[in-house]
């Protein structure tokens, strides 16, 4: 007996030994590694919405949904970026465990959400205990506004000012075509123009396609939406083309000793070095390519405060608007208006004054171009209205204005010989 219980209890003891070591393993790897006791048999959980529009003071009815049961009680927490925009009820979901998980049941739990004030917010969830559900995809992106109405009316407007300043530039090109001669419009403004609208392409674009460049403008202004709307994205590569056409009538049709100046070589050379500069240390990691784009819509900015300026000195010095067309300017005029009302009604409708100064080149965009639009109209109607022009030799289109003058019958061009108009 003596022997046959010495050889007994070592056999249990080093039984017990080697369970007790199993479950150190096994609860070890549990902690360190986050692997549930329980039984997992939720196969997916969803909203039945990711992005809701409420006014305020609204109230909508969200689906949490779960495909599947766990063995044990679970509890989802709404975490809200900006409480004081919207609230959900109730904040937390309890989802009850099943002593017969069905990995087939579909349950859904409801959750209202209440527009408090108007803003943006972002709304994730996470679970506890931890460890049973991924929730990274269950988010919710939230827009509480003061009016729908405003917000179909701002969607429209955007349309609108794109149609107006994208057909802006075709009368230019008509007018060119028409009189196969370039001669009024100013060479500055088209390298100016080319220059700015590549700059402004390259800033929309990036703000708009690009994940990474978007996560770091909400990283700056976490209450704020995207400035950059699929309009201002068509709208800044449209012009680009255009005026790519209108550059390229340049070297087709007449144009006299026009040529780039000095000043506007000078310019350009100055913004390209600081997009080249800006760009290089941006790829080398030691500035944000949002700053990069901020330089680059920057120097959009300061060409439409300054590319206007030849175009009006040279009208003033020819003392006509010949060769520069006022159909531009009126559709222009329109755009510019339309742009900046819909800024003002999205920054009320959202109270989203943030992404109303956010994007400066926008805001600048219109202003400017309303105030020299303004000064166009009043060279052409007021100030050079009644300017008188002659036909000059080696110029581009049938004279058939009434505010033509000859002043030589023998030495004048027939009237079918192109023309330049130009002050008597």
């Amino acid at each position: 007996m003596a022997r046959g219980t010495k050889v007994f209890l070592p056999s249990v003891s080093g039984t017990s030994s080697h369970r007790i070591s199993n479950c150190f393993v096994y609860i070890a790897t549990v902690l360190l590694l986050g692997i549930p006791c329980a039984h997992s048999q939720i196969e997916k959980m969803y909203l039945d919405s990711t992005d809701l529009n409420l006014l305020v003071d609204e109230t909508h009815l969200l689906k949490l949904i779960q495909i599947g049961q766990y063995n044990t009680t679970l509890e989802v927490s709404a975490q809200i970026q900006h409480p004081d925009i919207v609230q959900l009820v109730p904040q937390t979901v309890e989802i009850p465990g099943s002593s017969e998980p069905n990995t087939t049941v579909e349950i859904s739990h409801d959750i209202c959400a209440y527009g408090k004030s108007p803003g943006h917010s972002e709304v994730t969830f996470n679970v506890t205990p931890t460890g049973f559900v991924n929730l990274d995809t269950v988010f919710l992106r939230i827009t509480v506004m003061h009016s729908h109405a405003i917000n179909v009316i701002s969607y429209i407007m955007g349309w609108i000012y794109f149609a107006a300043w994208s057909v802006s530039f075709y009368p230019q090109i008509y007018i060119n075509f028409k009189r196969k001669s370039v001669v009024g419009l100013n060479f500055d403004f088209l390298a100016l123009n080319i220059m700015g609208f590549t700059m402004y392409s390259l800033f929309n674009c990036g703000l708009y396609f690009s994940k990474e460049i978007q996560s770091e403008y909400f990283s700056r202004h976490p209450r704020g939406l995207n400035p950059v709307q699929l309009n201002d994205v068509f709208f800044s590569l449209h012009a680009a083309f255009a005026t790519l056409i209108t550059i390229a009538q340049c070297f087709m049709y007449e144009r006299e000793e026009q040529r780039v100046s000095m000043t506007g070589r000078g310019i350009l050379g100055v913004f390209g070095l600081v997009v080249v500069v800006s760009a290089s240390v941006a790829a080398a990691g030691h500035l944000a390519w949002l700053d990069f784009l901020y330089y680059c819509s920057y120097i959009k900015l300061s060409i439409t405060l300054i590319k206007y300026v030849p175009q009006a000195y040279m009208n003033y010095k020819r003392k006509s608007t010949v060769g520069w067309s006022i159909g531009n300017i009126f559709l222009d005029f329109v755009g510019g208006f339309l742009s900046i009302l819909q800024m003002v009604l999205n920054a009320y409708n959202y109270n989203d004054w943030v992404s109303f100064f956010g994007d400066a080149t926008k805001f600048g965009l219109g202003l400017f171009s309303l105030v020299f639009d303004v000064f166009f109209i009043l060279q052409h109607y007021v100030f050079y209205r009644e300017s008188h022009y002659i036909l000059l030799p080696g110029s581009s289109v049938a004279n058939e204005d009434p505010n033509v003058d000859v002043l030589d019958n023998d030495q004048a061009p027939s009237t079918d010989t192109p023309y330049q108009a130009a002050p008597a």
